[in-house]
């Protein structure tokens, strides 16, 4: 170790100036210098802290497309089957709550930055839903009401902390909610619709990694219980899409219904007309049941 150690010393400790600020500004200046410079790998809270950044930048980077498979999936379909609005809307008002506090509060970007990816994501999908469930109208209103929302939860004119942190336990409870109307229109529809499997697996996965995060870099145990109780939701939707993997659609279980009902076999004339066929059957039973009869003789009798 110590000979590996003194190999790369002289790389990292000549490192270009962008990679260096980069550097610190992620983990810091005595982290910077324990894990970079000294590579002491046995400092284990540096290394978490590390730890604790890559997992937020990944999630931050896997976010920014995470919803874009169910975007996809609904325009392609025209259909909003097996998507729940409610869900939805709980979720981005819950959004739209954390990132306000985030922002204020001055925590790290990479401990919810997803949180603004994921809200765009979700106003495009919650209008889509609108649009092909005949509600297209709801959709301006929608997107108004939360412009307003917006102004008001970041300007510290409008609303205190002291709200705002009121607000954000009430946000939790929101995210927490915001997966029960999904998980009772699948276990009602027996499928998983038009659902996207890698937006459920990836929030699986988020959720558990954003858990480790705050741990190390959030002292905030409201952000903390919020994350806990969405990942146990998160878990139950990943299981309802691996149980009703397989299953088939509303739309397909009714085209199929369709194929299996039994086609009623059609008259073999129209209503009040004998057919052909059933003319010639009656003259033949006649000529059978009645023999025919003699005509005169002309013979003289002596």
């Amino acid at each position: 170790m110590d000979a590996l150690r003194s190999a790369l010393q002289p790389v990292t400790s000549n490192l270009p100036a962008p990679i260096r600020d980069l550097g610190v500004s992620l983990i810091g200046d005595k982290c910077y210098k324990a894990l970079v410079l000294d590579l002491d790998v046995e400092n284990t809270e540096c290394v978490k802290l590390l730890v604790s950044k890559g997992l937020g930048i990944g999630i931050v980077g896997a976010s920014s497309i995470v919803k874009v498979p169910q975007i996809i999936k609904i325009v392609n379909s025209k259909s909003a089957s097996g998507v729940s609005f409610l869900s939805y809307l709980l979720e981005t008002t819950s959004l739209l709550t954390s990132l306000a506090y985030n922002v204020r509060n001055g925590f790290p970007f990479s401990t919810f930055g997803e949180t603004a990816l994921i809200l765009g994501q979700n106003v495009i999908i919650t209008v889509l839903v609108l649009n092909y469930s005949g509600r297209a109208s709801l959709a301006a209103l929608l997107v108004a009401a939360l412009a307003v929302g917006a102004v008001t939860l970041f300007s510290q004119n409008l609303l205190d902390m002291g709200t705002l942190s009121y607000l954000q336990a009430g946000a939790g409870a929101l995210g927490i909610a915001s997966k029960v109307p999904q998980i009772a229109a699948i276990w009602q529809q027996g499928t998983t619709g038009q659902l996207s499997a890698f937006e459920v697996f990836n929030y699986l996965a988020g959720s558990l990694s954003r858990i480790f995060t705050t741990l190390q870099e959030v002292d905030d145990k409201l952000i903390l219980y919020g994350y806990i109780a969405g990942f146990a939701l998160n878990l139950v939707l990943a299981l309802q899409m691996i149980y009703y993997w397989n299953a088939p659609s509303a739309k397909a279980k009714g085209k199929q219904k369709v194929k299996e009902a039994p086609i009623p076999a059609k008259a073999a004339g129209s209503a009040g007309t004998p057919s052909f066929a059933s003319v010639a059957a009656a003259k033949s039973a006649s000529t059978t049941a009645t023999p025919p009869r003699r005509g005169p003789t002309t013979r003289r009798r002596g």
